[in-house]
């Protein structure tokens, strides 16, 4: 999706912006890497975490860039070479790459899904149900990018500004008109929405993570509320109102403000009449609705999707009808059964409040002596404060808890487990075991469960790897249970 263009015409939304050179410079890609740098292109110079992108200028500049998109110059310029001195390249690249796309944000109605919980559940339900409506749809998921049925893997919550643009022209052009997509904390704080026009935003609830990055809660809670202050006044802001936080989400956006609930009066409001291991029944805006995926966080998910469908101009009736036939997403209590009545659930749950959330449903959900053993782990270089709550709250809701290695990165698995360990309360350690190797957790698990019995496999979901020192090696939770279900089978 190359194209060329005049640099100057890219710079028309970025304030300040401060042309050291040619501003007819000719820009054929816009690149933030600069190996990949190539005759024409615009080499962006971030400032990450990790490396900064103005060290490499020098080497961009060598590879034939046309442009440098930088907020330091650097000691020498070079006469071939346009530089162009910004405040913050972040919110100028995105700015830059919407405006080299050609605003592709324009052209779809883009809903953004934001919170600590449930972004995945609701963008991909509102992916399945618009597509089941009639209408053209693009995903932008944890889990998958996908235009209609073909699938592009995700590497991140939200890819960089470039890529996104990149992939929202792709949806324009073969005529999505909708576009659904997680909106993390991260691609806030990191510009990485910035320059793209929503129809409307979805707040879920919000609890602690991702401190590792944001430092403090107070920080995170900015990060989610910055997507909402940028809203235009064309769009919906819907916010669980249950989630203490929902309101502090919209207190200075421009957007319409609709609510959603289901413990106190809201534009949409729920009800949860009954709800089993076969579906959930509720009632949503005095109308009774069977709907096959379960729990009371999916209730709250369930909202969210029905009231943007409705505020996008959908007929109540036509959404609660296709929503009633809507399954999770892989690896959102997905549900396995062995030939013997165990049932394994599969689940990313890897925040304290999700675990809870999980383990409660399925607390709800026994119907007798069935016992719960939880499978859990923590994963490495991310938020360490919730490694101790996450084990207390699987040895508060299970009959035995299996603590085991997640993705560690590049941290000692046994320094996780140690960390979760100090949360075992003392009366529970007898029904605690910590084993470091995966495959041998849900083996464990799954070899010792009897008929009835209920297996939580949790942290993971649909992710197909695990993260050892950089390094993605196969590994699979739904494949292993299989395993333990054909084992258990004698086959």
């Amino acid at each position: 999706m190359e194209n060329e263009q005049v640099l100057s015409s890219l710079l028309g939304e970025v304030k300040g912006a401060i042309i050291h050179g040619y501003a007819d410079a000719k820009v054929k890609n816009i690149i933030l890497d600069s190996r990949r740098v190539l005759p024409g292109s615009l080499f962006v110079a971030l400032r990450g975490t990790q490396v900064d992108g103005h060290q490499f200028i020098h080497t961009a500049a060598e590879l034939g860039a046309t442009a440098i998109l930088c907020e330091e110059l650097p000691e020498s310029v070079r006469e071939d070479v346009t530089y162009v001195q910004v405040e913050d390249s972040a919110a100028a690249m995105g700015l830059i790459a919407a405006a080299f796309y050609g605003h592709p944000s324009k052209k779809v109605k883009l809903v953004g899904v934001t919170g600590t919980n449930g972004k995945t559940s609701v963008a991909t339900f509102l992916f399945q149900l618009f597509r089941a409506l009639g209408y053209r749809c693009g995903l932008l998921s944890t889990v998958q990018n996908q235009i209609e049925d073909e699938v592009i893997p995700s590497t991140h919550t939200t890819p960089d500004a470039v890529a996104l643009n990149a992939l929202l022209a792709q949806m324009a052009a073969r005529n999505c008109s909708h576009v659904f997509m997680e909106v993390s904390s991260h691609s806030v704080a990191q510009h990485r929405i910035t320059g793209l026009h929503f129809a409307g935003g979805i707040f879920t609830n919000i609890t602690h993570d991702h401190l590792d990055f944001h430092k403090t809660f107070d920080n995170y809670i900015k990060a989610k509320k910055g997507f909402f202050d940028a809203l235009p006044k064309s769009a919906f802001a819907l916010i669980n109102i249950d989630d203490r936080r929902g309101n502090v989400m919209v207190q200075n956006t421009k957007a319409r403000v609709e609510t959603y609930s289901l413990q106190t009066l809201a534009t949409f409001k729920g009800k949860i009449i009954s709800d089993t291991l076969a579906g959930m029944h509720m009632e949503i805006n005095n109308q009774e609705v069977w709907f096959r995926v379960i729990g009371r966080f999916n209730a709250y998910n369930l909202l969210a999707v029905y009231g943007a469908a409705v505020l996008l101009g959908e007929q109540e009736e036509a959404v609660l009808t296709e929503l009633s036939n809507l399954k999770s997403p892989p690896g959102r209590f997905e549900q396995f059964h062995s030939a013997d009545h165990i049932v394994g659930i599969v689940d990313y749950a890897h925040t304290p409040d999700a675990l809870e959330n999980v383990l409660e449903t399925i607390t709800h959900l026994r119907q007798g002596n069935e016992q719960v053993i939880t499978v859990v782990g923590c994963g490495g270089n991310r938020d360490a404060e919730k490694r101790p709550k996450m084990a207390e709250i699987a040895c508060r809701y299970s009959n035995r808890v299996i603590l085991t290695s997640d993705n560690p990165r590049f941290e000692d698995p046994m320094d996780i487990l140690d960390q979760m360990r100090k949360g075992v309360p003392a009366l529970d350690y007898k029904k605690t075991t910590v084993i470091e190797d995966r495959h041998e957790a849900i083996l464990k698990a799954g070899l010792e469960a009897e008929p009835g019995d209920i297996i939580l496999i949790a942290g993971k979901g649909h992710e197909n790897y695990q993260d050892v020192k950089g390094v993605k090696h196969h590994f699979d939770d739904k494949e292993v249970l299989m395993e333990v279900f054909a084992k258990r089978a004698g086959n």
